[in-house]
């Protein structure tokens, strides 16, 4: 094993325990939950042991080493130049997240402005923190890219926050740098804090660029702070630990705010993986590299069993979005994929505005197995035109004579 390759389903099922391979019966193609089918780098994996080994279990209160790793990588990766003494330890993003919502929003009530299609589980946060969402959706006419004069809009109606999914889920597209830094001015303009989601961030794909939102903020005087973690480019969701990192000094004052059992309640087994992973650089790029081929391969297989299907190239990340409009298969596609042909993804629907008729494909998997999916989609298809076909043609039953001269009149 090469540490990025992905067994056959069949073991996958049988070694591992999370809901992906449990939530659906075994016929089902389990291409819905966020996480790699590869095997973790053996670095990261041995550095794990290592701290089981020496019963390293106990409480954390800070990012120690983490911080240092942290900006070490964020230097190398995008030239973006992170203040240690900023950086906080989370759960994990989601929980980095709502920490911070609940921070800098009123305690009854704020605005927190989402760009949908987005990342389902925002929604959640936004009522969680008591606050009211108010949707910017994208704009799928250029390239689900930043609707800029509508979000000027809403921040000036009174939003208090934003939440920004960069690079973006479940489009898979990083937000470009003047739209970034025009986002900047507007926050900094109408004093709106962004929180910005980049725990995508690691897997750009060749040919692609990232920008962290901390540098334009910095150049714009804007509020921020971004939430990231190892765990989506290693694929450590299961170790439980991110860091939110102030951009700014107000927000680097209000995060010293937060709740000390968030440190408490992170795993130092995490944390020491997290450091472990911001390291191992060539497993990195290797498994981008397989990601970026696995996209190709879906193309290569829509183009020849369902052309009419368009998958949006993601800058980062494994998850593909899906436009499948033309099967004619309603809002929600994926309700049908799952029944039909046995395929799991995620429901266009429940990003929000602009995901009917779409669905997400998780493509950090065998190729075999994005194979098996187009081609059992194609099937499906075929076998409801064929049905239609058939009823078509099916000739009409007798009526009786009455009834039928009653029409006639």
């Amino acid at each position: 094993m090469t540490g990025i390759e992905a067994r056959p389903l069949a073991d996958l099922r049988a070694r591992r325990t999370s809901i992906k391979w449990h939530r659906f019966p075994a016929d089902v193609l389990p291409m819905s939950v966020a996480e790699m089918d590869f095997e973790i780098a053996p670095a990261i994996a041995q550095t794990a042991i290592d701290h089981l080994l020496r019963s390293d279990t106990g409480y954390l209160d800070s990012p120690g080493p983490l911080a240092a790793a942290f900006a070490d990588f964020a230097l190398s990766a995008w030239g973006w130049q992170v203040d240690e003494s900023r950086v906080h330890l989370a759960t994990d993003v989601t929980v980095g997240v709502l920490e911070t919502l609940r921070l800098a929003l009123p305690h009854l009530g704020g605005r927190v402005v989402l760009t949908p299609p987005v990342y389902a589980p925002f929604y959640e946060m936004v009522g969680e923190a008591r606050a009211e969402a108010i949707e910017v959706p994208l704009r799928e006419d250029a390239g689900w890219s930043l609707d800029l004069a509508a979000l000027e809009t809403a921040f000036a109606s009174g939003a208090d926050a934003i939440l920004l999914c960069n690079p973006h889920n479940p489009t898979g597209r990083s937000h470009g740098r003047d739209s970034l830094e025009e986002l900047a001015r507007l926050a900094a303009r109408y004093d709106v804090l962004v929180i910005s989601d980049e725990v995508h961030a690691p897997l750009t794909h060749p040919g692609s660029t990232f920008t962290p939102f901390g540098i334009v903020a910095r150049e714009a005087s804007a509020r921020s702070v971004t939430v990231t973690s190892a765990s989506k480019g290693w694929n450590l969701a299961a170790l439980k630990c991110a860091i939110a990192i102030a951009n700014d000094a107000a927000t680097a004052a209000m995060l010293t705010r937060f709740p000390e059992e968030l440190a408490a309640r992170t795993s130092i087994i995490g944390l020491h993986a997290n450091i472990a992973a911001f390291s191992c650089q060539a497993w990195l790029n290797d498994t981008v590299d397989r990601i970026a081929d696995n996209y190709r391969l879906l193309t290569r297989e829509l183009s020849i069993h369902l052309p009419d299907v368009h998958a949006l190239r993601p800058d980062a990340g494994y998850l593909v979005w899906l436009d499948l409009r033309s099967l004619g298969w309603g809002d929600d596609p994926a309700a049908e994929l799952l029944s039909r042909a046995r395929v799991a993804v995620n429901s266009g629907p429940s990003f929000g505005p602009g995901g009917h008729g779409f669905a997400r494909m998780n493509i950090a998997c065998d190729p075999a197995t994005i194979s098996e999916a187009v081609r059992r989609i194609a099937a499906a298809v075929r076998s409801g035109e064929s049905q239609r076909e058939a009823a078509a043609l099916e000739p009409a039953a007798p009526q009786p004579a009455a009834l039928v001269a009653a029409r006639v009149g």
